[in-house]
């Protein structure tokens, strides 16, 4: 039978009722079945079997009466989604500090790569190459286990173990002696690193509601795709007025000061887990509570049943989540395989600015290093112009949906109109770029196609980002490490190849092959999101329905 409590649902026989909770501010206490009809707690109490109901020795078996533990209601305050937005700003700006001083690592090497290789004796260019890319190639394995892990013991404390271990082992880099020394250094302080790439966009999905969720993205998307620009930039002069081993130590330096505000400003966003504390908190004032002779008292959360209901189930589902997310989710593999292309050109780009404004523009490496600037400004424009109109299109297309007779709800595939505007821009920045430098046209048109590549790719990034994290709002630390693997391994081996292709066809036909494979993966996939992605979402066990 039903009682007049808010949500709340006892057992056809219902047994003795517990004693009476007292209400922390908290509200972890919410959750029992003697709650006037007045209250917004959201709990709910059932009879079921535990996993050990087999009646043994003829012994009767006992009921268990569960508590299932939820927010109170939808105006929770402790429900990060009704956070103030001066909460919720400091979270997202924290996480994309994270997100913006590795990425800063894993190209401010690359103008003092030619030092370090006279030094260490280094004359193969694929090793002189690794000295710089072994930092990306950490990030296709880092998220695979460290999203995961971050749907287990919360999202807080995982970036901040790693950003330590990335802070730990970066500065370490400097005091390499050999090559193999730096080479590890590298790929350990990666591996650190690519917590931000794989956790922050589940913060944002935690923290943010969809109509909301676009300006965040916007700011946490940009963050490293500017951290490599900035990098050669800032490393260019530091390695020319001081040593490279400085390049290490300075990044070090910024990121103890971000590690610093992290452990003020950065809370805890994962539901699961929050509301795994306060179903603890009930379940230890329910010890002892129950008469002798009756079963224990079950308390868990809404999410329980959906993570398996051991410790070793949930361990080994979240472990997997990725894999099983990319390999049976055509979201995953579609916008893995699209971005794994966008993020590989990026990293073309990082790696051959510096060389194509060295030798064919004649520039010191001080200032070809400013050239950087050009692919900034891309990326920062258009990342701010998308921020400004991401969530109005929302907005309206959920409006319009309404208004054509429909439920009215937001839908990701509002998302992609970023996604066809960037896939039209890019190809255009790549062809432009490419036959100017080609022909030696002015430097200006050569930055000016370059702001368009920055463009294209942001506004792809941004648009893919949070069709991810709409799609797959409670796991997105799991679908982001699933397709940020792709992509790393693809920002670690296009600088490897990109100098054999350049030095074959040029400047100018290798760029015009990468806009080719541009059109034909990036034109497609938006179409292909808009007419079917809600539903191939219908059919997934994991994306929203």
């Amino acid at each position: 039978m039903s009682t007049n409590a808010t949500n709340v649902t006892t057992p056809e026989t219902t047994p003795s009722p517990p004693t009476p909770l007292p209400r922390s501010s908290s509200n972890s206490t919410a959750a029992h079945t003697a709650v006037d009809s007045d209250t917004t707690t959201k709990a709910k109490t059932t009879n079921e079997k535990t996993d050990n109901d087999t009646v043994e020795d003829g012994e009767a078996e006992n009921e268990v009466d569960a508590i299932i533990v939820d927010w109170d209601g939808p105006n929770d305050p402790q429900n990060p989604k009704n956070w103030s937005f001066g909460r919720k700003w400091a979270a997202t700006a924290i996480v994309s500090a994270f997100t913006f001083i590795s990425p800063v690592s894993s190209s401010m090497v690359a103008p003092a790569t030619d030092v370090i290789a006279s030094q260490f004796g280094i004359t193969n260019e694929v090793l002189i190459a690794m000295t710089t890319s072994i930092f990306i190639l950490a990030y296709a394995i880092g998220p695979l286990f460290l999203g995961p892990l971050s749907e287990i013991y919360g999202r807080s404390r995982v970036l901040q173990a790693a950003n330590l271990f990335y802070l730990v082992w970066n500065l370490v880099c400097g005091f390499s002696q050999t090559t193999a020394q730096l080479i590890i250094f590298r790929f350990l302080a990666g591996i650190g690193g690519s917590a931000p790439l794989a956790v922050g966009g589940g913060v944002l999905g935690d923290v943010w509601h969809a109509e909301e969720r676009g300006k965040a993205i916007a700011v946490y998307s940009l963050a490293p795709l500017m951290g490599p620009v900035v990098g050669p930039i800032a490393g260019a002069w530091i390695a020319q007025r001081s040593n490279w081993r400085w390049v290490f130590w300075s990044s070090s330096i910024v990121d103890a000061a971000i590690q610093v505000a992290g452990m003020f400003f950065l809370q805890e966003t994962y539901a699961p887990l929050l509301l795994q504390r306060k179903a603890n908190k009930i379940q230890q004032q329910l010890t002892g509570d129950s008469e002798k002779g009756e079963a224990p008292r079950e308390v868990r959360t809404v999410y329980s049943k959906q993570e398996g209901r051991t410790w070793r189930e949930l361990f080994t589902k979240s472990l997997a989540r990725p894999f099983t997310l990319f390999w049976r989710e055509p979201i995953a593999q579609v916008i893995g395989i699209y971005m794994a292309f966008v993020y590989g050109v990026f990293y073309i780009y990082l790696t051959n600015i510096t060389v194509i404004f060295t030798t064919i523009y004649h520039e010191s490496t001080g200032v070809a290093g400013l050239n950087y600037i050009g692919l900034g400004i891309g990326l920062t424009l258009a990342s701010q112009i998308n921020a400004l109109y991401m969530d109005k299109i929302y907005v309206y297309l959920k409006n319009q949906n309404k208004k054509n007779g429909g439920t009215g709800e937001g839908e990701p595939e509002y998302r992609v109109p970023s996604m066809i505007i960037g896939s039209i821009v890019l190809p255009i920045g790549l062809l432009m770029t490419g036959w100017a430098a080609e022909k030696e046209v002015s430097w200006v048109v050569t930055d000016v196609g370059m702001a368009f590549v920055g463009a294209g790719i942001i506004l792809t990034f941004q648009s893919m980002q949070t069709y991810v994290v709409d799609s797959f709002t409670l796991h997105a630390a799991s679908a982001l490490a699933a397709v940020s693997c792709l992509r790393a391994l693809a920002g670690f081996g296009f600088p490897l190849f990109a100098p054999t292709m350049y030095n074959a066809l040029g400047y100018g036909k290798g760029d015009t092959i990468l806009a080719a494979f541009s059109i034909a993966v990036g034109w497609p996939a938006p179409i292909l999101f808009w007419k079917y992605g809600k539903a191939i979402r219908m059919k997934s066990k994991h994306a929203k329905k």
